[in-house]
């Protein structure tokens, strides 16, 4: 009897050991998707009259600028990815390499929603959503000339749409969003809470007519989430860094947030749009790496928010101007090397959800994309999987 109990419990023993090393650790990989290349919408054609969206970007290429060194082709071909069949194809390839959220760039200008043709009818109604969840990224920055590329290269102050809204307008945005899409099943949240995202501090609290303006509304919008039934709004802030912003947009956001700034706006957490924002990128994509975990820890030190790090493919947005910074030697394996270094850092903070975001899915005119090309096929989504689907 004593010897059968022995045995028990050596089996036992052992069969937790093969059990915990064969299970593995759920991320939740998280990538930006911008919402242009659909066709047949009409709010889209001043800048790209195609009627395509900026795939009419990429497509034209070569054509405005000859010669150029930036010739890109997506595998897939200029996919109408407001069309439902289409974004079920997206979703399973995503999924299949690892890919489990959508961040939807979402847009708001002229007092009505911009863009939502590809969450509304392509991702929304593919008959797979269930196998993906998705959160909003309110893109709140003003329109310039350079989404159209006639007038790109013109330098002038001419803002199209501003992305300032009043506290009429905020209620109304946020109203809105809760009951269209923070309801929804696949709605992406965090400890029950559903995750919102806004990309341009300062020109929030300019529209709202300042910070303590700005602290009020954004506790409004926490308790109208909660008077929805939620337990609260997970508020997350995009990251930049004081004078560094190297994309070329968006001059204005470079604000380096203190602690006590996004302590007062009620923020709770924080992610990275792109690397371009707060680290030179005109440079190879190892150094770079070497800059970007530098500023992980330093906002996970310096900050009470919890940080979700970021990875970027890549910079280049000559697509769109012609001339840009360019990421160097941002191959597949390179990428997967950044990529084994963000799961390293999400494997130290356990008490966090496990959450990773990466620019982007499609962000093509801004050479991003895990998307497959004719320079790296499936390339990328490859090093994602290896990293996240593949080993234990």
């Amino acid at each position: 009897m004593k010897n059968r109990l022995c045995l028990l419990f050596v089996f036992l023993c052992c069969s937790i050991l093969l059990f915990g090393q064969g299970k593995k650790q759920k991320y939740d990989i998280a990538a930006f998707l911008y919402p242009a290349y659909a066709s047949d919408d009409p709010r889209l054609r001043p800048f790209w009259p195609m009627g395509i969206g900026e795939w009419e970007t990429v497509m034209t290429m070569q054509k405005r600028n000859p010669g150029h060194y930036w010739e890109r082709k997506p595998l897939w071909g200029y996919i109408n990815e407001a069309d439902p069949s289409v974004m079920s194809m997206e979703i399973e390839q995503a999924t299949k390499h690892g890919v489990n959220v959508f961040i939807f760039d979402w847009y708001w200008y002229d007092g009505r929603p911009f863009m939502e043709t590809t969450l509304d009818n392509g991702f929304l109604k593919a008959n797979n959503v269930d196998k993906m969840q998705f959160y909003l990224m309110w893109a709140n920055h003003d329109v310039v000339n350079v989404w159209d590329t006639r007038l790109a290269r013109v330098k002038e102050d001419n803002v199209i749409w501003t992305g300032k809204v009043d506290r009429q307008e905020f209620e109304k945005i946020c109203k809105r969003n809760i009951e269209k899409y923070f309801k929804h099943p696949q709605y992406y949240k965090i400890d029950g809470k559903p995750v919102f995202m806004i990309y341009d501090i300062p020109q929030l609290i300019a529209g709202l007519g300042g910070i303590e303006e700005t602290a009020d509304a954004l506790e409004w919008f926490k308790k109208e989430t909660k008077k929805a039934g939620f337990p609260g709004l997970e508020l997350q802030i995009t990251m930049w860094s004081i004078n560094m912003n190297y994309s070329g947009f968006d001059a204005g956001k470079t604000t380096n947030p203190e602690n006590s700034f996004v302590k007062k706006l009620g923020f709770t957490s924080g992610t990275h749009y792109q690397f371009a924002h707060f680290t030179n990128v005109n440079e190879d994509y190892n150094v770079i790496m070497d800059a970007v975990e530098k500023e992980w820890e330093r906002i996970d030190s310096s900050y009470d928010f919890t940080y979700y790090p970021h990875i970027s493919v890549g910079w280049d947005n000559s697509p769109r101007t012609g001339v840009s910074a360019v990421v160097k030697n941002n191959t597949p394996e390179n990428f997967e090397k950044a990529l084994r270094k963000v799961k390293s850092f999400v494997d130290r903070h356990p008490k966090q959800k496990p959450l990773i975001t990466i620019n982007s899915w499609n962000e093509w005119t801004e050479t991003s994309y895990l998307m497959p090309c004719n320079v790296f096929g499936y390339g990328y989504l490859e090093a994602v999987k290896h990293v996240f689907v593949d080993e234990k």
